[in-house]
């Protein structure tokens, strides 16, 4: 049976500039990196989505293992696990819901004031314009450019066919985002759509989520993990 270690990425930036990591999501990556490798924590394997953030949190824990001499493969990129274009889905879904819904457009439009401030706590948190987009993104109410909820969950899926190439007994790190490992723990649990998202929801930036993988069947381990921040404030959800 393998092991699989699935980190989020550390805190990203503003929502005009989200794929790449702010300065406490460097700090929080860093962090991980020093937990994991003063635990001599080894790994037979190491993956990284291709998006800025999930690889520079990746390169922020390989830095923390070569700065204690503790090896750790360099991270191989693995577009599988890239989260989801939520630009993209904004740009195709929000306008059609905004000409359709006049509670949506006030959200929206709120939205988009508050975004222009960069002290907001808009950039921090999700809003209900946010859970109104990707619910008719998921229940497939309005076509768009990005890809579908069902391409998205199959191409996540896909990320299992490359960890089998590692072993049946590997220990295996994926620096990742919080869709994709609630996709895997959609997998492992049977989780229903709405329910993947709402385990995605709860996922803290740099936390840490375990599977067992077994003849192609995933199991659940731990989920969730941030006790390597012993500083409140650096528990952060966006």
């Amino acid at each position: 049976m393998s092991s699989l270690y699935c980190f989020r990425h550390g805190q990203a930036g503003l929502r005009d500039d989200y794929d790449t990591l702010s300065e406490t999501g460097l700090r929080q990556a860093g962090i991980l990196g020093e937990f994991l490798a003063g635990r001599d924590m080894k790994f037979d394997a190491f993956y990284t989505g291709g998006l800025n953030r999930q690889r520079q949190t990746a390169l922020a824990i390989r830095d923390a293992y070569f700065a204690v001499g503790v090896e750790l493969p360099e991270p191989v990129t693995d577009a599988n696990w890239n989260e989801f274009d939520l630009e993209a889905v904004y740009r195709g879904i929000a306008p059609r819901l905004a000409a359709e819904n006049k509670e949506f457009r006030r959200e929206y439009e709120a939205l988009e004031r508050e975004s222009a401030d960069a002290g907001s706590m808009v950039h921090r948190r999700w809003t209900a314009a946010d859970v109104a987009v990707v619910r008719a993104w998921i229940e497939g109410r309005h076509s768009c450019e990005a890809e579908s909820w069902a391409d998205f969950t199959e191409r996540v899926r896909r990320g299992l066919d490359t960890l089998a190439a590692a072993g049946e007994k590997a220990r295996i790190a994926v620096s990742t985002s919080a869709t994709p490992i609630g996709v895997w723990m959609g997998l492992a649990l049977g989780l229903e759509s709405r329910f993947i998202m709402r385990a995605a929801g709860a996922l803290c930036n740099a936390s840490i989520t375990t599977f067992r993988l077994r003849g192609g069947e995933v199991y659940p381990g731990t989920f969730n993990q941030i006790g390597h921040f012993a500083d409140p404030s650096l528990v952060t959800f966006r």
